[in-house]
């Protein structure tokens, strides 16, 4: 099979992978294992992986002087990010989520202005302000809970913080991705991960009845922790091989195409006006921020 085509296959596995995520990872919180709880199990899986991937490849030494530069990698890669995600998707809602974590891109265009001095042209500054009002109609105007959603308001806040602190992750990460094998990275991000969660996390971890766990509670959990977020990183890797950054990261645009047909096949969520037309500003919004001058590229 040609290699663009297993590469768009990839980039499709993965956002898929994601998309399924939202609806799968909430429905275990906060009945079997808290959101917290599951961060520690989902960088504890993570980190014991990537090492054991690290037997197979070549050994990478770390330069002294990258080392603050990966502690804080983690803190908002590993750490915050995934702290505010899993709280916000126990308090919030799978369509939420998926629609407002598109907006990572245009976070990511304001810190790139603000800290790489990179331009920004009043298109793109229309398209920021437009998403922005998408994010707030959810958090403002949407419904303030559902079931098993008890706070869908701090949830869509928190939804917010994990793309402003994904984004600032891209940002710090970016200079190293060239110098380190993803391997390498990713195996000393998971660690530091572990121990900077392990304060906040380590009681709703303990908390767990691990031994009386539905057998498809185990199996979600698997899930989660070698797809959505060891699986993703080699899919996406294998995808920049032949395909452009850029053309890779446009995937995350289907991430809610898949996370709103599953959540609303399996009865998780359902669709209103109000996300709906939430929804449509952000897209609009990401789409105008986030466009570029067409060009002959693969």
């Amino acid at each position: 099979m040609d290699k663009r085509v297993l590469a768009l296959l990839a980039a499709t596995g993965a956002s898929t992978i994601y998309g399924v995520n939202h609806t799968l990872a909430k429905g275990v919180m906060p009945q079997y294992i808290g959101a917290y709880g599951f961060i520690l199990l989902r960088v504890v899986g993570a980190a014991a992986l990537f090492w054991l991937a690290s037997l197979f490849t070549k050994s990478e030494k770390i330069d002294p002087k990258d080392y603050w530069r990966l502690f804080g990698c983690a803190v908002f890669g590993m750490f915050i990010n995934m702290l505010a995600f899993f709280k916000g998707l126990s308090l919030s809602t799978p369509i939420n989520s998926s629609v407002i974590i598109t907006l990572s891109p245009v976070i990511l265009l304001v810190l790139s202005a603000i800290f790489l001095k990179e331009k920004i042209s009043p298109i793109k500054i229309i398209g920021i302000a437009i998403g922005m009002l998408g994010a707030l109609v959810l958090v403002l105007f949407g419904a303030s809970t559902q079931a098993n959603a008890p706070n869908i308001p701090l949830g869509n806040v928190l939804y917010f913080v994990n793309g402003a602190t994904y984004a600032i992750y891209l940002i710090l990460v970016k200079p190293i991705t060239n110098k380190y094998s993803t391997i390498t990275l990713m195996k000393w991000l998971f660690l530091t991960g572990v121990f900077l969660n392990l304060p906040f996390t380590i009681s709703e971890f303990t908390d767990v009845n691990w031994l009386d766990l539905p057998t498809r509670v185990i199996w979600i959990m698997l899930f989660v922790v070698v797809g959505t977020t060891f699986s993703t990183y080699f899919l996406n890797l294998y995808a920049l091989k032949t395909l452009k950054a850029s053309t890779v990261g446009a995937f995350i645009y289907l991430q809610p195409l898949i996370a709103v047909i599953f959540a609303v096949l399996v009865g998780a969520d359902r669709i209103t006006p109000v996300r709906a037309l939430a929804g449509l500003l952000i897209f609009a919004g990401v789409y105008l921020s986030t466009r570029t001058k067409k060009s002959k590229v693969s």
